[in-house]
């Protein structure tokens, strides 16, 4: 499988020069692994045209390369909300969204993602926004689905990364809270009569939920 996902991402996956080089700069610092794959980006911008979207939001920011991938595909006058708690890392994701000729599309909000959410209802209102990506700390995943499902539209996509946790869920051995906040989610969703969900087995896991 290790020579799938190298042909997957290195091969068959559509990235430009700065994707590759943001990618590869990442995996060297600390924690690079967290960010998002480059066949994870690319599905992440196929889905962004696919639903025409013009506004999303994206919480867990680490370096910007998802930011990157879901910012490119949106319009001239696209906006893309950006949640993160961490000045450090952020800082190199400005950094490249500036190179990338994307800075302008990109509002960065440092603080718990949660208390931004609640901003964004009270000025934006409900069924403001076309897109959420989260991906961002697990325990608060069912917090940010709720603000988020009434952000966005109806025939608006929600997207989290890491639903199947390495393998955890699947594991009754483990019992931690992130592990059994992800599988509280996935039943959550799956259960939801206000989406139409699926979950694909993309790098860690993609649940999608389509709000009805």
């Amino acid at each position: 499988m290790a020579d799938v996902e190298k042909y997957v991402n290195e091969v068959v996956t559509r990235q430009s020069d700065l994707q590759r080089r943001m990618y590869r700069e990442t995996l060297a610092v600390p924690h690079g692994r967290m960010q998002t794959g480059p066949d994870q980006a690319s599905f992440l911008t196929f889905l962004v045209k696919l639903i025409a979207a013009r506004r999303a939001i994206e919480i867990g920011v680490f370096r910007g390369f998802g930011s990157v991938a879901i910012a490119s595909a949106l319009p001239a006058d696209g906006k893309l909300v950006a949640c993160d708690v961490s000045d450090e890392h952020t800082r190199a994701a400005r950094a490249y969204w500036k190179e990338a000729g994307l800075a302008d599309k990109i509002d960065l909000r440092l603080g718990p993602a949660t208390e931004t959410l609640d901003a964004l209802l009270a000025s934006s209102g409900p069924a403001s926004f076309d897109f959420a990506f989260v991906d961002a700390d697990k325990s608060n995943y069912d917090a940010y689905y709720e603000r988020a499902l009434v952000l966005v539209r109806a025939g608006g996509l929600i997207v989290f990364d890491n639903v199947l946790w390495g393998g955890q869920v699947a594991d009754n051995r483990y019992r931690d809270a992130d592990t059994t906040a992800l599988r509280a989610l996935n039943a959550k969703v799956r259960d939801d009569e206000r989406v139409d969900a699926t979950l694909v087995t993309i790098g860690d896991g993609f649940l999608l939920a389509r709000k009805r």
